[in-house]
């Protein structure tokens, strides 16, 4: 019986097909989160951040397996991972019916 992994599956949106990571995040009440795997600059978590929109410090462990943690007291500038926002895929490009 294979063992199976406790994070999140690296995967592409099936939408946009952009480099995504699909995880439970918490212990009690976990939220189930869909981020994007390219890190924030602190300008860029500026801008990026809304109230139904979170940042996220994406932890990499030493055989490279992601996970998910709140960024809550976490400085912009982690030393402890890459901040990665939630994600939405970019608007669709305008097509014409005829």
């Amino acid at each position: 019986m294979a063992a199976r992994t406790r994070g999140g599956a690296d995967s592409r949106c099936p939408a946009c097909r952009a480099p995504v990571i699909t995880q439970l995040v918490g212990q009690r009440a976990a939220l189930n989160v869909t981020a994007d795997l390219t890190p924030l600059t602190p300008a860029q978590q500026t801008e990026l951040r809304e109230p139904n929109r979170l940042i996220w410090c994406l932890l990499t462990n030493s055989l490279g397996q992601h996970r998910l943690t709140w960024a809550t007291g976490h400085p912009p500038d982690c030393a402890r991972g890459d901040h990665v926002t939630e994600h939405r895929c970019p608007p669709a490009e305008p097509t014409t019916l005829f």
